[in-house]
């Protein structure tokens, strides 16, 4: 054993000694200025607040001289454009969603391969030709300006629908004729984290802010309000339904109505967790009645038969289950288990008259189909492991529909009939990518305090274990959110280059439930990072592959956990990714609607205690003169109004005064019309990860691609 890992030690030196020395680039000066906060007596310099101003010149001359500074180094890495070739070559690839019925048509989302973004196509029930619906590629010459949501009436005949320009939350709505796609009445404006509820052919429920003061892209946004548009309306005269009075201030609050038009359901919330649940009775036009006013637990309408209400809750169920209740007594003394709690985290959806209850078994899908009455009816066979999605629609669908997918199999969607449960393949793609060359392995890691926390890793089968395997460890670790098999076309192209893929399930997350993701909030914050180090340990002890050889890679909460892992463990990883990253901890809950993710992490003002633990790992404070940092590529986009950007200005920053790695540079790629994601470009996605990989190949000490004749196969 001890001469094997010399011989390993041995390698990974070899390795070492014929990689090139790299000279830091010369960054752009950054100014600094005395700026200074005072949390409960203790003093922090802030130096690079100046950046927080999208609006300044400065801010934007910065912007315009670091884009220059990063693209004059990503333009020696000559292998960026074979990258790019591939990623378009694999993109080009019909995509299309499932389909579902409104009115006399039949619509689904169909991409012809390259199209920047997603196209709604319908069919009507008497033909077979399909027609273009509607054609965000046509909202804008360059592709920035996306279809954020689509809404249709009960019958079919109207339908509004949502873009966002230039990736901002910031949405409009507009209202047309389904059938002659005409608009109806003005476009409605300045509306933000709002899906649009139809009541009947009348009018329809929105949510949003009023419009901030200073800049509309950073300025705290805290009072949201609930508004009924009616048909041809001027959008001013709209009325405030619920979230006018001081005493309903809620950050969050979204609405829905009942398929028959008879209830209106009303959820606000102050943070990203739990939240209140109201009905309103539209039937008699009667007042707003609570359901629940404990914020502390999370609770939605499922469905809804006549009186009966069928709600989904982790309300003394940290799982989730669901329960019924006859109107009007809704409250949680009268609710009745349909499908109570079990031991794994529950996802349901409904449609054709069942209930479909999806659990997670480690990260894993398993379906269950039930009656109303909470009788099982029968497994859903899937077609592997991985995740599923769907299986959602009306109680009178006769046809349902689900897709499936894993970290190395591009999503296809299935056909299911209830009554029978008979599944069938609808839809599957033809991908330039050999999904039966490559596997998943699902492995459990100890943690720092002995916690289990599972890990997907996927690779190309035959891998040899050398220590040697660029890879990517990504995660997230926060929100409640769940990090599932999925597959990406970026990821399939690392992976052909010999790249491991690997996903922890970190504690924060949701896949064990709420305990799971109390676990990793606030005062706990730090097992989320000691579980992504352990991952990273797990890695390399394993020889999956060795510091030399390891990028960690995650965006927003997950560009926070990059940016904490890489102060706290800088000795761990050869290149750093963090993407539209919260950063700043002391400060992020000053703009936009950063208040809302307090449960998650607490604030600076919350107490002293509550102080000191946030900035003993906030990546903008931890960042210290004369230490070595991993090569790291911060990205961002300049219309990011969810996580701003100037996150990662300030981090950016910090780390190009302080790095003392000379072969570690320091660069941020700030996208223009973009912002936290949602509605990218393909065109956009695709330059984007060119320069991501070539960053990261290059750093690991690759003169050209690790796979290049895999490349050079495919061109030929």
């Amino acid at each position: 054993m001890k001469y094997a890992k010399l011989f390993v030690l041995l390698l990974l030196l070899s390795g070492c000694a014929s990689k090139t020395k790299r000279d830091l680039p010369s960054y752009p000066s950054t100014k600094q200025v005395d700026t200074v906060n005072n949390y409960f007596g203790q003093t922090v310099k802030d130096p690079y607040r100046w950046l927080e101003d999208d609006r300044s010149e400065e801010t934007t001359a910065w912007v315009i001289d670091q884009n220059k500074t990063t693209y004059g180094y990503l333009d020696q890495i000559t292998f960026r454009e074979d990258l790019k070739s591939r990623l378009t070559s694999i993109w080009n690839y019909e995509k299309q969603g499932a389909p579902f019925e409104r009115g006399d048509y039949t619509y689904y989302y169909k991409n012809d391969g390259l199209q920047n973004q997603y196209v709604v196509y319908r069919k009507h029930e008497s033909a077979s030709e399909e027609e273009v619906f509607l054609d965000p590629n046509k909202f804008s010459a360059n592709g920035t300006v996306s279809l954020a949501g689509l809404s249709f009436t009960e019958d079919g005949s109207l339908a509004a629908y949502s873009i966002s320009e230039g990736g901002s939350d910031w949405r409009k709505v507009i209202i047309i004729d389904a059938y002659t796609k005409k608009q109806i009445g003005d476009t409605l404006t300045n509306i933000k984290f709002s899906g649009v509820s139809w009541y009947k052919n009348e009018g329809v429920f929105y949510s949003s802010y009023d419009k901030p003061e200073g800049s509309q892209l950073s300025a705290k946004t805290d009072q949201h309000k609930l508004y009924y548009h009616k048909l041809k309306d001027n959008q001013k005269v709209d009325k405030v339904l619920f979230g006018a009075k001081a005493v309903e201030k809620h950050r969050y609050i979204g609405a829905r109505v009942t398929d028959d038009s008879d209830f209106l359901i009303i959820s606000a919330s102050n943070t990203t967790s739990g939240n209140k649940l109201m009905i309103k009775n539209m039937k008699t036009n009667g007042p707003i009645e609570t359901i629940t006013a404990d914020e502390n637990a999370d609770l939605s309408m499922l469905d809804q038969k006549g009186n009966t209400f069928y709600f989904v809750t982790d309300y003394q169920a940290a799982n989730k289950r669901i329960v019924k209740a006859e109107y009007p007594n809704l409250s949680p003394s009268f609710w009745t288990d349909v499908i109570p709690e079990t031991e794994n985290v529950l996802s349901p959806s409904k449609g054709g008259g069942f209930i479909f209850a999806e659990y997670m078994i480690d990260a894993i899908s398993k379906v269950y189909q039930y009656n109303y009455d909470g009788n099982l009816v029968r497994e859903i066979e899937l077609p592997g492991l991985g995740s599923f999605g769907g299986l959602s629609g009306k109680s009178e669908d006769e046809v349902l529909y689900y897709s499936f997918r894993n970290y190395y199999t591009p999503q296809s969607t299935y056909i299911f009939n209830p009554n029978t449960g008979v599944s069938e393949k609808y839809w599957s793609p033809d991908i330039d990518f050999n999904e039966s060359q490559y596997e998943s392995e699902q492995v459990f890691y100890t943690s720092k305090d002995g916690t289990k926390v599972p890990m997907i890793i996927t690779y190309k089968k035959g891998l040899e274990r050398n220590g040697r395997n660029p890879t990517i460890l990504y995660g997230y670790g926060g929100f409640n959110i769940s990090l599932t098999p999925s597959f990406s076309v970026t990821n399939a192209v690392w992976m052909e280059q010999g790249g491991i893929y690997a996903v922890p399930n970190l504690r924060g997350g949701g896949e064990y439930g709420k305990t799971w993701h109390i676990a990793g909030t606030q005062m706990k914050k730090q097992n989320v990072f000691d579980d992504f180090i352990s991952a990273a340990e797990y890695l390399i002890d394993n020889n999956f592959t060795s510091k030399e050889y390891l990028a960690i890679r995650g965006g927003s909460n997950g560009g926070l956990l990059v940016g904490a892992t890489m102060t706290q463990r800088p000795d761990l990883f050869q290149v750093a990714l963090p993407a539209v990253g919260v950063l700043d901890m002391l400060r992020y809950h000053k703009f936009t609607a950063g208040a809302g993710w307090s449960y998650d992490y607490g604030t600076s003002e919350d107490s002293p205690e509550m102080f000191e633990y946030l900035k003993n790992y906030s990546p903008v404070h931890n960042v210290n003169a004369g230490k070595s940092y991993p090569a790291t590529l911060v990205t961002t986009g300049d219309h990011d109004d969810r996580v701003v950007p100037a996150h990662s200005f300030k981090f950016a920053a910090e780390l190009q005064a302080k790095q003392a790695n000379v072969n570690a540079p320091t660069l941020i790629r700030i996208e223009t019309d973009a912002g936290h994601g949602a509605g990218t470009p393909i065109s956009k996605s695709i330059e984007q990860y060119s320069d991501i990989y070539g960053f990261t190949f290059f750093n690991m000490g690759y003169k050209e691609l690790p796979n290049q004749g895999v490349l050079k196969k495919i061109k030929g």
